[in-house]
This record gives C-alpha cells, sequence and structure tokens, in this order.
C-alpha cells in the first residue's frame, strides 16, 4: 500500500530560483529532474504523473519530494539570514546526491589514526630540520615508521581533510602576563564597561569616552621608480627598492561616541613630553568637559608629567604628589596608575590589561590607516607622508567613520542560542561522522 505523499511548500524567492534552474543550459540534468519534483509537486501533481513527466520513477520522486520537506526550515532560516547567491546554493545542494561510499578503504582505522598523530607531532621530532609538515614528508615518515608500506602525499592530504587538520597553518597569539584569572576577568570587564558606558557619559555628563594608542614607524618609503598603471590582463606595477626618507609616530585619538578620530598628534617621537603634551592638546578641544581616556600600559600613558597635568586640571598642589621612585603618588607606575584611575578627575583613565590590544578600538582604525595609506604609499619626505595622514584622517571622518557596535562584555562570548535547521544531507553527514568516529575510537 503506497505511503501519503510529503506535502511540498515553497517560498516565493525558492520558486524563482527553482524556475531558473529548469530553464538553466548549463546546470546538470539531474539538478534540473528535482527540481522539476519539486515545482510539480507544489502545483498539486501525483507523484505518478510526476514520474511520468519528468521520465524518473515513483519512488525517486517521492524520495526528493520527502529531502525537500526535511530541508524546507533550513531554506527558510538560509532565506532570511543569508543574500539570495546562498540560498541558490544551498537550493542546489538540497536537490544535489550525497557523497558515493566508494570502494572499500586500503588502510585500517588503526593507521590512520597514527598518520594523524604524526601530523599532530613537530617535526623536530622526527629528526626533520623542518618547522611544518607537508603531505610529502608525512607519507614518507608514516612509510619510515612501517604504519604503512606505503601511502601517497594526495591520500595524506585527503586523510588530514577529514579530520580537518590543517599542519601547513598556524596563528600568532599572545598570552596575558596576569597570572590570576579573577584579576584578568576584572580587568577586561572595567574597559567594556567603559566603552558600554560611553553613550551616557557623552550625552547627559558632557564626558568624552576616547580611544587612544600609538603607531610608531609609520617610514616615508619613495620608490626608485615610476608606478606602472594596471593595464587589461594585468595589476598595478609597484618598484620594489625604495629609498627611506625616516619615520613618523602617529599619536591617534577615537572617539567611541561619535566615531571619529580627533586631534592626531603626528611626531618624530613618542616621549613622555610628546604624550602628555597629546593629551592637553586633545582636553583642549573641549576644556569644561569631561573625558575619559582608554590606552595600554606603556610607561608614558602613566608618566610623573601626565600625572602631574591632571592634578593641576584638578588643583592639587603638585607638593602633595611625592617624588618619583620613592614616595607618594609619584613613587612607582602602580602608584601613579592609581591616582590616574580615580574617578573622581575630570580626566581619567582605564588601563588595558596587558597584552590585549584587541580590546582598543583604535587598533581597528590603525588597521585601516595601514591598508588604506601605508601598504602602497609613495612619500618623497616626512612633511609629504605626514600631511598625507592628515588628509587621510580628514577624508575618513567625513565618508565612512561611523562608532563600533561594542558587544563584547567581557564575559566569554555565548554561541548564537538560535541555531539553523540541518538540511536532510547535513543531518546524513553528521549520522555518517559519528559512524566513523565510533569505528576510529574502537
Amino acid at each position: 500500500m503506497s505511503g501519503k505523499a510529503a506535502r511540498i511548500v515553497l517560498s516565493e524567492k525558492q520558486e524563482e530560483i527553482l524556475q531558473s534552474m529548469i530553464r538553466s543550459t548549463t546546470l546538470s540534468q539531474r539538478l534540473v529532474q528535482r527540481a522539476s519534483v519539486i515545482l510539480l509537486a507544489f502545483s498539486g501533481e501525483l507523484n505518478e504523473d510526476i514520474a511520468a513527466h519528468v521520465k524518473l520513477g515513483r519512488k525517486q520522486v517521492g524520495l526528493w519530494r520527502r529531502r525537500w520537506k526535511e530541508s524546507f526550515d533550513s531554506l527558510v532560516s538560509i532565506e532570511c539570514r543569508e543574500p539570495r547567491a546562498r540560498l541558490r546554493r544551498a537550493v542546489e545542494d538540497v536537490l544535489g546526491d550525497a557523497p558515493r561510499s566508494g570502494a572499500y578503504g586500503k588502510f585500517t582505522a588503526e593507521q590512520i589514526t597514527l598518520i594523524m598523530a604524526i601530523a599532530c607531532e613537530p617535526p623536530e621530532l622526527s629528526g626533520r630540520p623542518v618547522a611544518e609538515w607537508t603531505h610529502a614528508e608525512l607519507a614518507a615518515e608514516a612509510v619510515k615508521r612501517k604504519i604503512v608500506p606505503s601511502i601517497s602525499a594526495s591520500q595524506v592530504g585527503r586523510y588530514l581533510r577529514a579530520a580537518e587538520l590543517q599542519p601547513h597553518r598556524s596563528k600568532y597569539w599572545l598570552n596575558t602576563t596576569e597570572k590570576d584569572n579573577d584579576v584578568f576577568q576584572t580587568q577586561v570587564e572595567v574597559v567594556c564597561q567603559a566603552w558600554r558606558e560611553a553613550p551616557g557619559l557623552y550625552f547627559q555628563e558632557n564626558t568624552h569616552t576616547v580611544s587612544v594608542d600609538e603607531m610608531p614607524g609609520l617610514q616615508a618609503l619613495e620608490r626608485i621608480a615610476e608606478t606602472i598603471p594596471m593595464q587589461t590582463g594585468q595589476p598595478k606595477r609597484i618598484e620594489y627598492e625604495y629609498k627611506r626618507h625616516g619615520t613618523l609616530c602617529l599619536i591617534g585619538n577615537w572617539h567611541v561616541v561619535k566615531g571619529q578620530m580627533i586631534s592626531p598628534t603626528i611626531k618624530q617621537t613618542r616621549t613622555e613630553s610628546d604624550f602628555s603634551w597629546h593629551i592637553h592638546n586633545t582636553v583642549r578641544t573641549d576644556p569644561s568637559a569631561g573625558w575619559v581616556f582608554v590606552l595600554d600600559n606603556l610607561n608614558v600613558h602613566c608618566s610623573a608629567t601626565l600625572v602631574g597635568y591632571v592634578a593641576k586640571l584638578d588643583g592639587i598642589d603638585n607638593s602633595t604628589l611625592g617624588k618619583k621612585g620613592r614616595n607618594g603618588i609619584l613613587k612607582s607606575v602602580a602608584s601613579r596608575q592609581a591616582f590616574l584611575l580615580d574617578r573622581s578627575h575630570r580626566v581619567r583613565f582605564v588601563y588595558l590589561p596587558k597584552h590585549t590590544s584587541w580590546l582598543n578600538q583604535i587598533e581597528i582604525v590603525f588597521g585601516i590607516v595601514s591598508r588604506r595609506v601605508m601598504r602602497r604609499g609613495n612619500f618623497k619626505s616626512l612633511k609629504e607622508l605626514k600631511q598625507r595622514l592628515l588628509d587621510f584622517i580628514d577624508y575618513f571622518n567625513t565618508t565612512f567613520a561611523k562608532p563600533f557596535h561594542w558587544r563584547h562584555t567581557g564575559r566569554p562570548v555565548r554561541s548564537d542560542t538560535i541555531k539553523r535547521p540541518s538540511t536532510w544531507k547535513e543531518n546524513w553527514a553528521a549520522s555518517r561522522k559519528n559512524k566513523q568516529t565510533s569505528a576510529l575510537v574502537a
């Protein structure tokens, strides 16, 4: 006795994509047939009539109807979140075949696991003077250790891709120097709280929150030959050799609420007096307002000169500050930071934990400056470099600069609570992967 056919539902976009698929002259015949099956089923045709129309078996028609129904929620989720091109690829994937099992594997699960274990080892342990493995070297090492009598480099690559192992890739990362996790957590939350408080402080208390840092070593490099403009089939060609005309340091301010770079300082040095003058020049743009500067732990960011400047603004007698390296507020970096952190001051500072530049918003802006100005720049003098930086900052502020939408609270980021439903093929792949994992463990 025949079962009940799966009911087909289509959105307007899905129907348009299926219609374009059956009109395509480059799409495979299988996908065209299956797209026709879904469209005919949506119009209310019976499986027998659809099978005769597309020249497929009735059971195959029923199978693709069920697979579409199983994948419909996933396609709707993609349609709501992703562009049309991504939905088109998802529809083609749903109507595509699952990978075939193929012939039985030549190597056992134990052999494959041992090859993966080699890939996870440093090459130095095998006496190879290289920093990373290649597929050919892994294949040779597996033979040398008598794990397998022979294996090709391409087969090793397939096993690594299946296991999502990439010995040829690496990423740099930096450990914080703070060993107490609770202290580090508190420091990160203080910085994130400064970002979240910024709009309220600005609109209600006339207090600016500014992200500050230096971008040192900006080189004025002049190419020794003219750049050749791009032509059809050829990119722009830039001379490799250059002349050096010195370096500059950009001390930048990123206004967190306005989303603007304000009062930049560009000099050849970044001394204690340079930074103190930079803060003074920034505060001078709105002398009656409050200021919160978020910055890292560089020694010039908590200098005796800076402490003296903040004390003068608040009417504190310099004679009460003590002496640097001996006593009082000026005694040490910690004591100076504690004074500059004081929320009662009209100008105060918030310090990042060490090795956490990713928390400082201006680092994003510096990345833009590096890509848009410095990377392919050609500067005949320091004066020209300085003017180019100032011109770019004006251009940046008036065109595409905007406040960053900071959502990190300082707590570990949680995964999205709304998970996209899976298609039939994703469910099939997950079950197959579980079976393979069980086999490897066994």
